[in-house]
C-alpha cells in the first residue's frame, strides 16, 4: 500500500505526515478542512492495509474496530471522531494522543527499575478494567498497544481484534484460527476461548515479565504448535534471570501467567491493586522460586492441559461483578462495640456473597497524630498502633477464600481520604458506620457518612449500630434495674 501524500484531502480531512506504517495500517496525523470543525484536539486517521495480497485479517479487524471503537469512552482510549465507508476508503479519525509506547520504553530500559515497573503495570492494569467494566475485552495488548502518557496513565490503542459483549464477534465466525499476537496472547485464545477478562490480564503479565527481565517469558513463537506450548508450559521464574527482583514482584507476575485462567488474578482491579500496594501481596512458593520447573512437573502439566476443556467466559461486566473489591471504614476513635459489632457483620454478609471479592480495612488518622516523628512518619509508633488494632478487629472476621488488608491512611478530612482511596483503588463498595468517626448526626451537619455517600464513586452501604441479641439483653433497664437490686 503506497504512502498518500500530504495535503491529500478525504471526506472533509487533510492529510499531513505519515505517523507510523505498519503491516495493518497506516497512521496520518490530520486536520479539517474547516476550521470551524476543529474539535479541540490533535488528530491522526487510521487507514487499514487492503491491497491484494493482504490478509482476510485486515478486512475483519477494521470492521471489528469499527464497531467497537465509537462504544468506548473514557481517559484510557482515544475519542473516536469518524469513520470511512469500507466499501468505498475505510478509514477511522481518532484522537492523538501524545505519549511514548510500551514498545519504545522497553527499547530503552532492557530492564526496568521497579518502581517502574509496578508504576506502568498498575496503569495498564488501570485501562484494562476501564475497557473490561464496559463489556469489552482487548486480546491484543502488547507494548505497540500500550502507550504511556507523561502524568503516568495508560491509554490503549487498536482493538481490530477486541470482543464486546454485545456486539457480533466477527473474528471468532469468519476465521478458524486463533487471532492475537504470539508472544503475548492467552492460553484460552489458543483454543478459541474469546472475551474472558483474564486473557488481558495474562498479556499483562507477559509485559510485567519483559520490563523485568528483558526477555519474553514464553518467546516469539511463529507456529500454532509453538503457541499451543504455553497451554503447559512454566516460564523461567524472573528471579532465575534477575536475583535482586522482589518476590512480591515475581508473585504478581507468575500469577498472571498461570496457564489456567482461574488461577489467575479474578480481574484487573484486583492486580492493580496488588501493584499499588506490593507490602500486602501474599508470597508464596511461587514468588520464592529461582529455578525453572523438573521435567517431570512440566510433563504433569502437559498431561493435565491435554484433558482440559475450556469453557466460554460469561461477560466481562458479569465477571467483575462477582469479583468485587470492598472497602470497610472502620474508626478509631469515640467507636462504640455496637459499632464494630455492626461493621463486622456487614462485611460478613457481603463477603459471604462473593466469593471472588478483595477486603481492604481502612483507617484514617490526623496526620498530627503521627507527628511524634518527623522521620518516617508511616513508621511512627501511633500509626503502628492503629495498624494493629485495625489488624486485631479484622482477625475475627471469617476471610475463608477472600483476601484481605489492612490500611492506615494520614488526612486532615476523613471523607475526602475515605473518597480518594476508594477511586484510587476501583473500590466496588464502601461500608460504613451511620455515625462514625466521633461526628453526631445532628441537623444541618455535613456528616462524614453523607459526604461518603454524596462523593463516592461506588455503591455505599451506611451500617445502623445495634448489638448481639444477648448483650441488648443485658443492657435493657430490666436488667439494669435486677442489678440494682441485687446490690
Amino acid at each position: 500500500m503506497k504512502l498518500l501524500t500530504p495535503g491529500t484531502e478525504i471526506d472533509g480531512f487533510i492529510l499531513d505526515e505519515c505517523l507510523h506504517r505498519g503491516s495493518m495500517a497506516q497512521i496520518y496525523r490530520v486536520n479539517y478542512a474547516q476550521a470551524s470543525r476543529d474539535p479541540g484536539f490533535p488528530l491522526v486517521m487510521k487507514i487499514p492495509r487492503m491491497a491484494e495480497g493482504d490478509g482476510a485479517e485486515n478486512i475483519v479487524s477494521f470492521e471489528v474496530e469499527l464497531q467497537i471503537h465509537p462504544a468506548l469512552a473514557g481517559p484510557h482510549v482515544p475519542r473516536f471522531v469518524a469513520a470511512g465507508d469500507l466499501m468505498r476508503l475505510p478509514y477511522i479519525v481518532m484522537e492523538y494522543i501524545a505519549g511514548e509506547t510500551l514498545q519504545h520504553w522497553l527499547d530503552n530500559h532492557p530492564r526496568g527499575e521497579m518502581d517502574d515497573i509496578t508504576l506502568i503495570g498498575n496503569a495498564m492494569a488501570l485501562a484494562a478494567h476501564s475497557l473490561h467494566q464496559q463489556n469489552v475485552c482487548h486480546l491484543d495488548l502488547k507494548p505497540a498497544n500500550v502507550l504511556l502518557r507523561e502524568d503516568g496513565s495508560a491509554v490503549l490503542l487498536d482493538f481490530g481484534l477486541s470482543s464486546h459483549a454485545h456486539y457480533p464477534d466477527l473474528l471468532a465466525e469468519e476465521l478458524r484460527h486463533a487471532v492475537g499476537s504470539p508472544a503475548w496472547i492467552a492460553p484460552e485464545q489458543i483454543v478459541g476461548v474469546r472475551g474472558d477478562v483474564r486473557s488481558d490480564i495474562f498479556a499483562i503479565g507477559v509485559m510485567l515479565y519483559e520490563m523485568a527481565t528483558g526477555e519474553l517469558p514464553f518467546g516469539a513463537p511463529t507456529t500454532q504448535g509453538g503457541m499451543r506450548q504455553r497451554l503447559w508450559m512454566t516460564p523461567k521464574p524472573p528471579r532465575q534471570l534477575r536475583p535482586d527482583l522482589p518476590t512480591w514482584l515475581q508473585e504478581i507476575i507468575l500469577r498472571c501467567l498461570e496457564p489456567e485462567a482461574a488461577q489467575r488474578y479474578p480481574s484487573a482491579a484486583h492486580l492493580a491493586f496488588d501493584l499499588a500496594h506490593p507490602d500486602h501481596v501474599p508470597v508464596t512458593e511461587r514468588g520464592e522460586l529461582t529455578k525453572g520447573p523438573t521435567v517431570r512437573s512440566q510433563f504433569k502439566r502437559w498431561v493435565k492441559a491435554a484433558g482440559m476443556h475450556y469453557q466460554p467466559s460469561p461477560l466481562p461486566r458479569e465477571q467483575l461483578e462477582e469479583v468485587p473489591i470492598l472497602m470497610v471504614a472502620v474508626p478509631h476513635q469515640d467507636v462504640s462495640d455496637a459499632t464494630l459489632y455492626s461493621l463486622r457483620q456487614a462485611v460478613t454478609r457481603s463477603l459471604g456473597i462473593r466469593p471472588g471479592a478483595r477486603l481492604a480495612c481502612v483507617t484514617v488518622i490526623s496526620p498530627s497524630a503521627s507527628n511524634t516523628s518527623q522521620h518516617e512518619r508511616s513508621e511512627t509508633t501511633v500509626h503502628r498502633k492503629h495498624l494493629s488494632r485495625l489488624k486485631q478487629w479484622a482477625a475475627t472476621l471469617n476471610l475463608a477464600g477472600h483476601s484481605a488488608s489492612c490500611h492506615v491512611l494520614e488526612a486532615g478530612d476523613v471523607a475526602q481520604a475515605l473518597v480518594r482511596y476508594a477511586r484510587g483503588n476501583q473500590v466496588t463498595m464502601i461500608i460504613l458506620g451511620a455515625a462514625t468517626h466521633g461526628l453526631q448526626m445532628q441537623r444541618f451537619v455535613d456528616t462524614v457518612p453523607a459526604r461518603v455517600a454524596r462523593d463516592a464513586p461506588c455503591t455505599v452501604i451506611l451500617v445502623k449500630q445495634q448489638l448481639p441479641f444477648h448483650a441488648l439483653a443485658e443492657n435493657t433497664p430490666h436488667r439494669s434495674r435486677e442489678r440494682d437490686a441485687a446490690g
